[in-house]
């Protein structure tokens, strides 16, 4: 399992680095990425401690530790700068969080992140053809969640990035230690939004393909 998206202690998570590490290794994880909610105001806490733990738990456990962050409920047009600051802090996994139909985010959010040098658009909500089009055209990946409320347009999004061949990523957005998921769980989800076996194992390659990116 290859989860891109999770959180520490450093936004809203449970749970220290070191024992999310710990806990995905249990639950058979193979790479984690560690992507706490950011925006201008804590940026630059979050990014050095997370790139220096990642560091180490990879060193330490039998998993690939991947900084991030997931720029979250910022205006769309602070998106861009954001993302160009956290690359050069060290951020390997820039995740925006997109329009989740739970969340009151801005509108224009999905757009401003597709136009931004970013990895991941998470849970997209309702997005639109042309957004999924140019989420195709940037190599922007669309994600598939695994968490309650966001996936429920899990479907809408699989549908759109099959027509305009979109890449798609599932992750889990964990919080907490009972988020986290198996590979076997992981298939059911993606089966649940209408993806074929085939597709489903794209996704886990599309995973792969940006660890090996992130460790370059």
């Amino acid at each position: 399992m290859i989860d891109l998206h999770t959180h520490s202690i450093f936004s809203d998570g449970e749970l220290v680095p070191f024992e999310l590490a710990r806990r995905a290794v249990v639950a058979g994880y193979r790479a984690i990425a560690i992507t706490d909610h950011a925006d201008h105001s804590n940026i630059d806490f979050i990014i050095p401690r997370i790139v220096k733990v990642c560091k180490k738990i990879s060193g330490a456990y039998s998993i690939k530790a991947i900084p991030g962050i997931e720029i979250t409920h910022v205006p769309p047009g602070s998106i861009f700068e954001l993302t160009e600051e956290a690359r050069k802090m060290g951020a390997k996994i820039i995740v925006v969080h997109g329009e989740t139909i739970v969340e009151p985010v801005i509108p224009g959010t999905n757009l401003a992140a597709i136009k931004s040098p970013i990895d991941i658009l998470a849970h997209p909500g309702l997005i639109t053809e042309e957004e999924v089009r140019l989420c195709s055209e940037n190599s922007v990946f669309l994600e598939i969640s695994a968490r309650h409320g966001h996936s429920l347009t899990n479907g809408h999004v699989v549908k759109l990035a099959r027509k305009f061949n979109a890449g798609l990523v599932l992750n889990t957005d964990a919080h907490g230690p009972q988020d986290l998921i198996n590979k076997e769980m992981a298939r059911r989800i993606a089966a649940g939004a209408g993806m074929s076996n085939e597709e489903i194992d794209i996704i886990f390659k599309n995973s792969e393909y940006l660890v090996n990116k992130a460790l370059e």
